[in-house]
């Protein structure tokens, strides 16, 4: 795990500066993304079970707490930041997309490597990802569906075919064939970050032409985005009192999106340039998250509760 975290950056920032240089080797796959991102959720379904999806009404608020954070604080910042940048409509309507996602799969590594509850980030996962179905598109909607056309049933649609059915198929495989897709669940960490990649890789192939005239305010608002989010995530559920390694673990849960989906929804319904905010947003919260995860897997205090 730690090998693949610290792969990905790197990869993803070489594939797109060959995508840049050369976008005619991707530029002919816009169409294939949508379909690259229901391999990813299959790959998460098959690492559950459905015990998984039970362990909600073990602890209840603080679940409530992590997914409440996760859709009130992320698509709200990235609509501030979006403001107060003056960024144009089609980057805030990416960046708000990327925002109002469900957390990333990436976060249960990330949590597992900064001493976090991964018991409860996988969680929090599932929960988002089952809430996303409605939450991404009725809050897309409501930040910009003002300023352009959200599509909001076309958008609950396309979550249920590429996020919840894949993710309900892998669950189903794992319960009922286990044995057999074990070898699977060893490369499919792997398989899912290739395939991340090579999303990237797309997006940044649709984009090269305006990639000089974007890629500054998009990396500032995405990383001020992802840095706020671990604040917010952390700094909130330790003011409401709860333990130092529950603090971390939502503090990933909360700064870590789901930037596939986001990437994947964004292009689609807006233009391939509202794709960009997630493209930036994955390779950069991979970076931040495995730091963050270093710093306080590097502290060697107790993780003691004061809640």
């Amino acid at each position: 795990m730690i090998n693949l975290t610290r792969l990905f950056p790197v990869l993803a920032i070489v594939v797109s500066v060959v995508a840049v240089n050369f976008p005619q080797l991707l530029s002919n796959m816009g169409s294939a993304i949508v379909p690259l991102l229901g391999l990813v959720m299959f790959g998460m379904g098959i690492t559950l079970l459905p015990a998984d999806f039970m362990r909600v009404f073990r602890r209840p608020a603080i679940v409530l707490v992590g997914v409440s954070l996760q859709f009130i604080l992320m698509p709200l910042i990235a609509w501030l930041i979006s403001k107060s940048m003056d960024l144009p409509t089609i980057i805030m309507a990416g960046l708000v997309v990327v925002g109002a996602c469900p957390g990333g799969t990436a976060s249960n590594v990330i949590c597992y490597l900064a001493r976090g509850d991964v018991a409860l980030s996988i969680t929090l996962t599932t929960c988002s990802t089952i809430a996303a179905v409605l939450l991404t598109p009725l809050l897309t909607w409501l930040y910009i569906g003002q300023s352009v056309d959200v599509p909001v049933l076309a958008m609950i649609k396309d979550i249920m075919l590429v996020v919840i059915c894949p993710v309900l198929l892998g669950v189903l495989c794992n319960r009922f064939a286990g044995q057999f897709f074990n070898r699977l669940k060893t490369i499919f960490p792997l398989v899912s970050m290739l395939t991340i990649i090579l999303i990237i890789g797309i997006i940044m192939a649709l984009n090269h032409e305006q990639l000089n005239r974007y890629v500054l305010p998009v990396a500032i608002a995405v990383i001020l985005h992802n840095l706020l989010g671990f604040l917010c995530g952390y700094s909130i559920p330790a003011a409401l009192g709860y333990d130092r390694q529950t603090c971390r673990t939502l503090a990933i849960e909360v700064g870590m999106q789901n930037s596939g989906l986001g990437v994947a929804l964004a292009s689609k319904y807006f233009s391939p340039v509202a794709g960009l905010p997630g493209a930036l947003f994955s390779i950069w919260h991979n970076i931040s998250g495995a730091t963050l995860a270093a710093l306080w897997a590097g502290k060697q205090e107790p993780l003691s509760k004061h809640a």
